[in-house]
């Protein structure tokens, strides 16, 4: 997801709240300004991205900003059954 799709998001998320753009950059403690420039995607800091959300009461879309931890079926297999880590190949020249 690019800046200016998650700019419409918080702009829906605004409308379906029907607040504008001056109500919620109050509850937000933030510039109307700032707002607009969020949700056109032309860029916010982190500070003002989370007044936002927690102004909208979408504090769960900061859970979804975290990747989800990736294993290795092989590792989780090797695990289970005992095995040890593969050792790697020496790089050394002969």
């Amino acid at each position: 997801m690019n800046e200016e799709e998650f700019g419409a998001q918080v702009r829906r998320a605004r409308l379906l709240q029907d607040l504008t753009q001056q109500e919620l950059a109050a509850a937000a403690n933030i510039s109307p300004v700032t707002l607009a420039s969020l949700e056109s995607g032309r860029g916010s800091t982190l500070t003002t991205l989370v007044r936002v959300l927690r102004a909208l009461g979408r504090d769960d879309w900061l859970g979804t900003l975290e990747p989800a931890p990736t294993l290795s079926p092989l590792a989780v297999a090797r695990e289970a059954a005992g095995l040890p880590e593969p050792r790697r190949a020496s790089r050394r020249s002969r």
